[in-house]
């Protein structure tokens, strides 16, 4: 023998994956096997029959007939003794093999490798038919060749390699009017399908959907050619996850969607304008300081304790837990036991509490973590009190406390963060979320826009503290902003709190709209 030119290769003999070497004189010779033969000898290109231990042909294996193995070239190394294929051989076009153990998955290749991209592109001749399917593996292709007939059926050689692949063949199956993606149902399959997709005009790419089989080889096994074949035939035009543009779509939407339960308000007026209080809605009340936010968001809370069966969850960053708890049994009691003098007992305040719940413990959930101002904790006690805790109704009051003592640019990044991060907790979780925020002179949230921008219901509470009148000095205004599911927009309803008993009164006789401020876009 010569001098080596190649060393580590695969042994067509006895399957060793590295063990055979190539010497300059054209021999070749296995350090595992001890066999030698000249180079040529075991050339897969072409069926050549030995009186050693193997030999290669053509045969029918997992649903594919020999004929689809012969027509794109695939050889099969097989055991003389057993007559079992043991290895699988696909050609590509420009003379490189990939070999695939049967025995273990294994694989390897010969030739250049790196330099093909579709498998069976060399059977069928640029634009020679009006449709081409390209599949993310070689034994796909032939299945669906198997499966369809004489239709152009091409691989590219990986899913990681499919826009690589495909980028490169450009020209060649932009020649065909229809591209057919049938790449496996899994992840990188469908990863792969969204990058070849985009290389394509939208018109002409379609999308073969394989559920609920992982790839066209298991249509085949399983015995389901006519469903394949009717998967086929009736793909869809390529769309991007999230997008559906047919009546089918749009049915299937309609079938599936569930009416969202809502609740009413405390006051019929605000019901009117929003047809309640649903699930997976943001709720935003603004107030400028001092107007009795909380007084309004602890009507809301109490009138769900008594009208739902659902725990609520209550965050009050400018209040301690007791003086939420009085608030709550005072409105139970119809009167004020926060105040000092006041002759109702603590075992009265809880009993209370107990008639407000129905008689039901862990309904009402308080975070009593008095000034905490950590986004991030804030934002775990919401996700406990909703996953942990069962709460369907969660109340922040406020969200601007949060931020308190930050300068301008951090406390407006910082409300940014935590806005948009309850908004995406709202729809996953899907929860309603009851936010407080103060707002600014020009009537818009403080601190940040974007606030307002995630809500789903914007209120305004407007009042008139200096009003030399008692009664208009006690009159809150619920302004309606922003309505996404109602629409209407406009004043809603007048308040009237009675500093008695501590219990608002809707006074829709009195409702006017005069004196109320611009309404401004957010």
């Amino acid at each position: 023998m010569g001098k080596t030119i190649k060393i580590h290769q695969p042994c067509p003999k006895c399957g060793s994956s590295d063990a055979a070497s190539l010497y300059d004189d054209g021999w070749w010779h296995c350090f595992s096997c001890k066999k030698t033969w000249k180079d040529g000898e075991m050339d897969t290109s072409k069926r050549k029959e030995h009186t050693g231990e193997v030999y290669f042909d053509t045969v029918s294996w997992r649903g594919i007939s020999q004929k689809t193995f012969t027509k794109y070239g695939v050889l099969f190394k097989i055991d003389a003794e057993t007559k079992e294929p043991i290895e699988v051989g696909f050609k590509y076009p420009g003379g490189a093999t990939k070999v695939r153990s049967l025995k273990e998955k294994k694989f390897w290749s010969t030739g250049a490798m790196a330099k093909e991209h579709l498998f069976g592109k060399d059977k069928f001749p640029a634009g020679c038919a009006k449709a081409i399917t390209i599949t993310e593996g070689e034994l796909d292709a032939l299945s669906v060749y198997e499966m369809l007939g004489d239709y152009p059926v091409v691989s590219v050689r990986s899913a990681s390699s499919a826009r690589q692949d495909c980028t490169a063949e450009l020209e060649y199956l932009n020649s065909f009017e229809k591209i057919y993606l049938c790449f496996d149902n899994d992840g990188p399959g469908q990863k792969a399908t969204r990058q070849v997709a985009e290389l394509f005009d939208f018109n002409k790419v379609y999308h073969v959907k394989l559920a609920p089989y992982k790839d066209a080889n298991e249509f085949l096994v399983a015995g389901k050619v006519k469903e394949f074949r009717r998967v086929w035939f009736n793909a869809r035009r390529f769309l991007p996850d999230g997008i559906v543009s047919s009546f089918n779509d749009f049915k299937e939407i309609l079938d599936k969607a569930v009416e969202k339960e809502s609740v009413p308000w405390p006051w019929a007026s605000l019901t009117e304008i929003t047809y309640g209080i649903r699930k997976g809605e943001i709720n935003l009340f603004t107030a400028l300081e001092g107007i009795g936010k909380t007084e309004v968001i602890r009507a809301v809370e109490y009138h769900l304790l008594k009208t739902t069966d659902s725990p609520i969850g209550i965050i009050h960053l400018e209040e301690t837990p007791d003086r939420t708890l009085k608030g709550l049994a005072g409105l139970e009691l119809k009167q004020p036991v926060h105040i000092p003098g006041s002759s109702v007992s603590k075992e009265d305040i809880v009993n209370a509490l107990v008639e407000a719940a129905d008689g039901k413990d862990n309904r009402i959930n308080i975070y009593s973590h008095y000034g905490s101002s950590d986004p991030d904790d804030i934002i775990s006690a919401v996700r406990f009190l909703v996953a942990g805790c069962g709460c369907r109704y969660v109340f922040l009051d406020h969200i601007t406390m949060i931020v308190t003592g930050l300068g301008d640019a951090d406390e407006r990044k910082t409300l940014d963060y935590i806005s948009t991060k309850l908004a995406m907790l709202v729809k996953e979780l899907n929860f309603t979320l009851f936010l407080v925020s103060h707002e600014n002179d020009t009537g818009q949230t403080r601190g940040s826009r974007n606030i307002s921008k995630i809500a789903d219901l914007h209120v305004r509470l407007i009042r008139d503290k200096l009003a030399e009148d008692e009664y208009k000095r006690n009159t809150t205004k619920l302004v309606v902003y922003k309505n996404r599911f109602g629409a209407t927009t406009g004043l809603a309803t007048e308040l009237h709190f009675d500093p008695t008993t501590f219990l608002l009164e809707e006074v829709r006789q009195e409702v006017t709209e005069e004196g109320l401020p611009e309404i401004k876009e957010d």
